[in-house]
């Protein structure tokens, strides 16, 4: 079933941009906002293999690492990090990518966004972090992320940025950004698919709804939004979606309210007919402020739908 997410529409280019700084449902496994399925998918039967790192930024400024394993039961380790930043200044970020010794990821720091790159120096041993800056203009926006494909000559990244006025914006450079309006009711979103032609997010309304955002790379292309579940996610403020398997999604989904943490795998999104499967709570507390995945820059990209 094709739907929208309140009235959507491609508005065009906007002046508003880094440039101007300026059905309650249970699964078997106990786990909220599962559709309990007799059958499953490669997904499913492969989950307990799949992994995901969950980097988090605490309220002191000091990086968390959850390590967790889709075992039975479902495994983490959490592991304390750097010190990066203020007390209570990091707000959003995006995935944080490992290259050659360095994290990088886009970081909402206050109403600003920076390219923080952090690590250690060979030398010294001694931490370094260079939050450069992007823009301003972010204190209002709610999610960043930046999707990769490709390398060499067939690279193609985007960078995004969800607005609390429903405003999704979608970046190849940090000038004259594409505009979706229409998503005021999205709660939390995570990438699932990164592809030649598209990328897809993963979003839950504040309704209790899960839906599929596939954003064409052809900018003339609106979005195509798709229900996955009518109810039952209503109670996540964070997701975060990493690959599992050739073509599924291994989702945490966080409720940052009681500080719980559910692992589910999801099969290749295909709205109603998706396979999901409740893999349980993660253990531990998740009340970070600031929770994203953790990748290597050199690991395939998402592709869930």
């Amino acid at each position: 079933m094709k739907g929208s997410l309140g009235k959507l529409a491609a508005v065009g280019v906007g002046a508003v941009g880094l440039a101007v700084v300026g059905a309650g449902l249970v699964g078997a496994a106990g786990t909220p906002g599962v559709v309990a399925a007799a059958r499953t998918d490669a997904a499913a039967k492969a989950a307990g293999v799949c992994k995901v790192q969950l980097e988090g930024v605490s309220g002191r400024g000091d990086v968390v690492d959850t390590y967790v394993t889709a075992g039975k039961p479902v495994a983490s380790k959490v592991v304390g990090g750097a010190h990066l930043f203020g007390a209570g200044v990091a707000r959003i970020s995006s995935t944080w990518r490992w290259d050659a010794g360095a994290t990088d990821a886009y970081v909402v720091l206050g109403s600003r966004l920076y390219q923080v790159s952090y690590g250690y120096d060979e030398m010294t041993g001694q931490l370094y972090v260079y939050p450069n800056p992007v823009g301003g203009g972010w204190d209002r926006f709610t999610m960043v992320e930046q999707s990769v494909w490709g390398s060499g000559r067939t690279l193609r990244t985007a960078r995004y940025g969800m607005r609390n006025d429903g405003l999704l914006f979608r970046w190849t450079s940090w000038k004259n950004p594409k505009q979706y309006a229409g998503f005021s009711a999205v709660k939390a979103m995570t990438l699932i698919s990164e592809t030649r032609t598209y990328d897809t997010f993963l979003a839950t309304t504040r309704g209790g709804a899960l839906y599929t955002i596939r954003i064409p790379a052809d900018t003339r292309l609106k979005p195509v939004v798709t229900k996955v579940r009518s109810a039952g996610w209503a109670g996540f403020e964070t997701l975060v979606g990493e690959r599992c398997g050739t073509q599924s999604t291994l989702l945490t989904a966080i409720d940052r309210d009681t500080g719980a943490a559910y692992l589910y795998a999801v099969g290749h999104a295909k709205g109603a007919a998706t396979v999901i499967q409740g893999l349980g709570r993660i253990p531990g507390t998740f009340k970070d402020p600031v929770v994203a995945r953790w990748t290597r820059d050199d690991a395939p990209p998402r592709n869930g739908e």
